[in-house]
C-alpha cells in the first residue's frame, strides 16, 4: 500500500475528489508554461478547502526570492516542490527563507542519473524520482513519461521519496511492486486531456495504489 499525491489540481471538486479517494498529498502547480499553472488567488482558495492532515504542496520551478514570498503571503502550503535544475545550495537557501520542508524532483533516464539524488538528499527533506524530460520538453515534469523502473530496486536514500513518471491507474500497483515505493506522486496520469483533471481516474489511482484492485 503507497501514499498518494495528485499534481496539479485547478479545481475544487478535483481537490474534493482527491481528498475522498485517500489522497495523502494535493499538489498545487505555479509554474506559467503548465496547462495545470495557478494564479496564487486560486491557489488560495483551493488550498484553503483542504482539511487537516493532508499535506498542501507548492510545486515550483527555480522560483526566486520574490515568488516564494509572494505565494507564501497568502497560500496555505505545508511542502514546497521544486521541479526545476535548483543547486543542493538553493535547495538549503529556500528552506532556511521558507521555514518549510522542500521536497526535490530529479529527473531519471538511466543509473548515471541516481547519484543526484544522494546529493539532494544531504540537503532536502524528500526527494521526488521522476522521468527525466527530453531536452526540448517545455515541461520539467507533468509529461506523461516513465522510466526504467528496475533502476530504484534495492536503492535507499537519506531521506523519504516519492515515485513519479508516467503513472497510471493501470499501471501503479506494477511501480510500487518492483520500486518499493512508498508514496507515489500522479498529474497527467489522471487526467482526460492536459490540465483536465478527471474524478474517476483519482478515484482508480488512489485505489490501484493502496492495494484496492
Amino acid at each position: 500500500m503507497a501514499q498518494v499525491k495528485i499534481c496539479g489540481l485547478t479545481r475544487p471538486e478535483h481537490v474534493s475528489a482527491a481528498v475522498g479517494a485517500g489522497a495523502a498529498f494535493v499538489g498545487f502547480v505555479f509554474f506559467p508554461k503548465s496547462p495545470r499553472h495557478l494564479d496564487i488567488a486560486t491557489a488560495a482558495a483551493l488550498a484553503a478547502e483542504v482539511p487537516p492532515g493532508i499535506a498542501r504542496v507548492g510545486l515550483l520551478v527555480e522560483p526566486d526570492d520574490t515568488l516564494l514570498d509572494a505565494v507564501l503571503a497568502q497560500v496555505p502550503l505545508d511542502l514546497l516542490q521544486l521541479h526545476g535544475a535548483e543547486t543542493p545550495a538553493r535547495v538549503t537557501e529556500i528552506r532556511a527563507r521558507t521555514g518549510l520542508p522542500v521536497m526535490k524532483a530529479v529527473g531519471v533516464a538511466d543509473a548515471t542519473d541516481l547519484d543526484a539524488l544522494w546529493d539532494y538528499g544531504l540537503v532536502a527533506d524528500m526527494l521526488l524520482v521522476d522521468a527525466k524530460p527530453p531536452k526540448d520538453a517545455a515541461l520539467p515534469g507533468g509529461n506523461g513519461l516513465s522510466f526504467d523502473w528496475r533502476l530504484l530496486v534495492g536503492r535507499k536514500w537519506l531521506v523519504p521519496w516519492m515515485l513519479a513518471g508516467g503513472l497510471t491507474p493501470d499501471n501503479v500497483a506494477e511501480a510500487v511492486r518492483l520500486t518499493g515505493a512508498r508514496i507515489v506522486d500522479v498529474s497527467s496520469g489522471v487526467e482526460s486531456a492536459p490540465g483536465q483533471k478527471d474524478t474517476t481516474l483519482i478515484g482508480a489511482f488512489v485505489a490501484a495504489a493502496r492495494g484496492g484492485v
